[in-house]
């Protein structure tokens, strides 16, 4: 295979199913030569920055549903889920800082000049942080949007932070508002990580359409979901080890079933091949797994 074949050829040309999914990140990130920041040592490179200006990244453990609650209340992006957002999604999405970071990288090779690269569902902003380490392409700028008051003003703190430490980063603007509601600007890369699996099911065509209407030629959306599958002994293998996984991370059974109780309805994931069909509805023209861990995947889904 020729070295100088572009990025959109090889996932063109690569098998797109789940089985695939683990390959396909290895045949990707063998023609990917874009280096990161000059400044970043990504091996001590953490999913969020360290530090803040003056103030370092929470690293409270995530105890929200460490005791008995007599009404276990619907999961929200409030304080108190921003002050322990860094360990719960460490401990509770097998593979994040790995999709975080690599987010990051590829989006390098999908961004164009003069172009928006947006983070849709920000949170805290780590794949913001992630596309302004690798991002260097004349003119780009990130908007990263979120509903959550307390996400955002804690996102534009580590940004802040991140200023601080880098020099010649990405401009970034950090909106609060309804993804739902956003006029999109020409764009080369959107980032939807983790965030569609929380957007009602009968609204998530119409913003993949939008999405699709403000790519660029080139440009990739890059979505990042937990899967439920169709096959019910895969999927309740795969369930039995995100549980296993969370066991491993010091999470109680206490703490697992609240949890699950509390997000079960507002998280409502998809399969993949619903995920495929929707995305080829709305326009894309191909959808190719880059990474699958347990019950959670990443897509690349070209216009």
């Amino acid at each position: 295979m020729r070295k100088d074949r572009s990025l959109r050829q090889l996932l063109q040309g690569s098998r797109s199913n789940v089985g695939a999914a683990a390959g396909c990140d290895l045949l990707i990130w063998r023609f990917i030569r874009q280096p990161a920041h000059p400044r970043a040592n990504l091996a001590k490179m953490p999913a969020f920055s360290t530090y803040t200006a003056g103030t370092a990244v929470s690293k409270e453990s995530d105890r929200l549903f460490a005791q008995p609650l007599a009404q276990v209340p619907d999961f929200a992006f409030n304080e108190d889920v921003v002050r322990v957002f860094p360990d719960m999604i460490k401990r509770s999405v097998p593979g994040y800082p790995t999709i975080v970071e690599n987010l990051g990288v590829l989006a390098a090779q999908f961004a164009q000049r003069d172009s928006v690269l947006y983070d849709l569902g920000s949170s805290l902003g780590a794949v913001t942080q992630a596309l302004r380490r690798h991002v260097r392409t004349e003119g780009c700028r990130v908007i990263a949007v979120d509903n959550s008051a307390a996400m955002v003003e804690r996102c534009r703190e580590y940004l802040n932070g991140q200023d601080s430490m880098f020099q010649e980063l990405l401009p970034v603007e950090v909106i609060e508002g309804d993804i739902l509601a956003l006029q999109f600007q020409p764009a080369s890369v959107v980032a939807l990580n983790f965030t569609l699996q929380f957007i009602a099911p009968d609204q998530r065509a119409a913003l993949l359409s939008r999405i699709r209407q403000s790519l660029l030629p080139g440009g990739a959306l890059i979505l990042s979901e937990k899967l439920r599958f169709n096959d019910a002994e895969e999927h309740a293998l795969l369930t039995d080890l995100h549980v296993a996984f969370k066991r491993a991370n010091g999470y109680s059974e206490l703490e697992i079933a609240q949890k699950r109780s509390a997000i079960e309805n507002v998280m409502k994931p998809d399969s993949l091949e619903e995920h495929r069909e929707r995305l080829l509805a709305a326009g894309f023209s191909k959808v190719v797994p880059w990474f699958q861990c347990l019950n959670f995947a990443s897509l690349i889904a070209l216009p």
